[in-house]
Parts: C-alpha cells; structure tokens; sequence
C-alpha cells in the first residue's frame, strides 16, 4: 500500500509539473507556434489560432504520458499543422479547394525545415506587420495586434479601450476578412517599402502604450497592462529589427514608463512632474532608455520617436526639477517641429518656452497656436493656458481656463487634478 501510494504521489506530482511545463510553454511560445501556423496555413487567422488550441489539449494529453519533448515548440507546430488538415476534411468534406488546400499541407516540407528560431522570428515579425497593415482601420490595427501578437483576449482589449466586447470582435473579424479579401500578403515589406510601413507598425505600438500610460478616460490613469504589452512589442521589435526609429521608440516607452511609480499618489491622484519624488524613478529603465537614446542619435537619422525620446532623457537625467535644461529641451522640440509640424508638438514647445524664458513667453506661444490652428477641444491646451494664468497672477483667467479643461476632460485623476488647482482658485 505504501508503494502505490507513492507511485500516486509521484504520478500527481508529475501530473502537476507537465501541466505547469505545459503553462509556461504556453505563455511564452503560443504567439510564436500561432505566428508559424498562420504562415503555414496560408494566412488564415482563425484555422491556425484552432489549430494551436487543439494542440495544446493534445500535448496535455500526451506529454503527461510521455513527458515534454526536447523541442516542444516544433512539436506544437507540427501538431498545429496536422490537427488543422484534420479540422480541414472533418468540416468541410464536400468543399474541393479545401481538400486541395489539406493535400497541399499534407504534401508541403517536413516541418522540422519550418521550426528553426530565425524562421519563427521571421512569422513574428511578419504577424506584426500583418496586423498593422495601412489598408486596415487604424482601430482594428490595434485590437488585431493585441489580440494576436500580444495574446491578449477580446475581454480585456475591449475593457481598456472603453469599447463593447462585440463591437470589439467585429472589427477583429472585419480585420481578418480584409487580409483575406484584399489577399494582404504575410510578410516584411521589401526594403524599399519598409520605412512606410513601419511607420505604422510602430504608431499602433504608441497608441496602445500611451493609453496604457494616461487613459483616455475611466478611473485609473495608468493601465500596466498597456504599458507592458507596448514595451514587449518594442523590445521584439528591436530585437528582428534594430531601425532608428524602433530603438527610438522603445527608450521612449521605457523612459515614461521609468517615471511610473512617481507619476500617482496612494489614492491615485496624478502628481506633476516638477512635484515627483524621483527616488521613485526607475533608475535601471532610465539608464536602458538613455542608452538607447544615444544608440539611436549617433546613427544621424533622427525621427520623431527618438527626438521625444531625447526630450525624455534630459526630464529623466535632471536630478531635481529645477536642475531641468530647459534650453535642450526647447531646441529639441525646434528640431521635432521641423520634421513633424503638429498643433501638439507646437504646443508642448510652449511649455518648455515658458519654463525657459517665463510664463508670458509661453502663453504668447500657446495665443498663437489659437489664431493658427484649431484646438479647442484639446484639454490639455486649455489646462496649460490655465497654469500659465496662475502663474501670471491672473486668477479669473486661469478659472475660466480650468473649467475649459474640465468639460473637455474624461479622465478621473486628470479631472481630479484640476477641480484642485480650480478650488485653490476660488477659494483664495
């Protein structure tokens, strides 16, 4: 009895550690085996996301009687491949040019051929470039990529951008019928195409990485979740492809999101940067950035990303607020304007012009930026325009300013915020 009581324990335990083996697997290698089947199913999204689930039940089935294999990623794909074959002609066994398509699989290379690391890495960078692709919505870019690069579920994207679940899954499937449709090849642009379309790739990155960073709206003002998948889309970037811009991009995100734990109090509430406590700061994640800043500018071509970049280098380099250099980050933005002329970049220019040659300089700025371009419903300029007041001296224009911002606002801690610069206002 002692015995096979033993072998009992022996046999749960090993139950337990293949299914956390098989946990593991799971989280670090599904997007890369979903990425290869994809390729090896000729595109078709929702075969191959099958295809990788019913490899998975498979290998908890039988890895727990034969152990993990020494490769278990080609074992997933080779799997995947041929549970999709099966899928194939158990569904659709009248459809002809479906059991042409499952011959042809069945006929294609051996799949070891098809599994080396170069190779997935390639399927995940065309997965990448897939997902982001210019002929889709810029929406459906996003929920596409997080859904399947990131291997984040409908749920989740759904909640974090502020949109129904089922509005969310249409345009997922509007975006897998278009790459069908329009036969949107799985694959990295020829070189001469690549810049254009990595301009996309990397502005969805940015997109969900700064509604990861300050929410459009809702309670809480930074969403980790965000913020993390952006930065991993960014690092895997610049890993299959160490462009200007990717490493610009990526010591960006890093040197944001290294202010982190600053940026909030315990109930919250957002803390301006001039009033962060910078021992809060990442200081591994500033040095990383500031390396990749670096890396990025001694190449000379510099972009948007890694000109913001650099711009975020010097706030993170300054040991105190006051020790900011204000003057760099003025010619910085000068250099951002020439090669990206933008209401916003004009605007945040004038910040910095009011923190180097004072508020009047500043507001001047921002008064011009009125008469030229349409801003009225951006909160932040409003917001700015309030501080600028305050700090004129001039309380009844910085009140009515606050409550421009405030009815532009949806933001909780943003909301928050100014509701108690306005209080101090009208309570003076």
């Amino acid at each position: 009895p002692r015995r096979c009581l033993s072998r009992a324990i022996d046999c749960g335990m090993t139950l337990r550690s293949v299914e956390q083996g098989i946990t593991t697997i799971y989280r670090e290698e599904s997007r890369r085996v979903l990425a290869t089947l994809i390729r090896l199913l000729q595109g078709n999204f929702d075969l191959a996301e099958e295809a990788m689930q019913d490899a998975f039940v498979a290998a908890l089935a039988q890895w727990q009687r034969d152990g993990i294999p020494d490769n278990p990623r080609a074992w997933l794909i080779s799997t995947g491949r041929f549970k999709a074959i099966d899928r194939i002609r158990k569904s659709n066994r009248q459809d002809h040019h479906l059991q042409e398509f499952a011959y042809t699989l069945e006929a294609e290379s051996p799949t070891e051929l098809l599994v080396d690391d170069d190779t997935i890495e390639d399927d995940r960078l065309r997965l990448i470039f897939t997902c982001c692709h210019p002929a889709l919505a810029v929406e459906a870019r996003i929920g596409l990529t997080l859904r399947e690069v990131c291997g984040i579920p409908t749920e989740a994207i759904a909640a974090a951008f502020l949109v129904p679940v089922p509005t969310l899954a249409q345009r997922i499937v509007r975006a897998k019928n278009k790459i069908r449709d329009a036969a949107i090849p799985y694959e990295v642009p020829e070189p001469e195409e690549l810049t254009a379309r990595l301009e996309t790739v990397l502005a969805v990155i940015y997109l969900v990485f700064n509604e990861g960073y300050s929410a459009s709206s809702g309670a809480a003002l930074i969403r980790r979740d965000l913020t993390a998948e952006a930065i991993r889309l960014g690092r895997l970037l610049y890993d299959l492809l160490p462009h200007t811009e990717v490493i610009g991009l990526l010591s960006l995100m890093l040197l944001h999101d290294a202010r982190r734990a600053g940026r909030t109090n315990v109930s919250g509430d957002l803390i301006p940067l001039e009033e962060q406590d910078r021992t809060l700061w990442n200081r591994e994640q500033i040095r990383e950035g500031c390396d990749l800043v670096e890396q990025a500018l001694r190449t000379g071509a510099h972009g948007v990303y890694s000109l913001q970049a650099a711009i975020a280098a010097v706030h993170a380099e300054a040991p105190t607020a006051a020790d900011t250099d204000w003057a760099e980050i003025t010619g910085l933005y000068d250099v951002l304007l020439h090669i990206n002329p933008s209401p916003v970049v004009e605007l945040n220019r004038a910040a910095a012009l009011a923190m180097r040659d004072g508020p009047e300089a500043g507001l001047q700025a921002i008064d011009n930026i009125m008469k030229l371009k349409d801003l009225k419903r951006y909160y932040l300029l409003h917001a700015a325009r309030a501080d600028l007041f305050r700090r004129l001296g001039q309380p009844q224009d910085a009140i009515r300013c606050y409550q421009q911002a405030l009815d532009l606002t949806q933001q909780e801690p943003e909301r928050r915020f100014l509701q108690q610069r306005l209080s101090k206002l009208l309570h003076k």
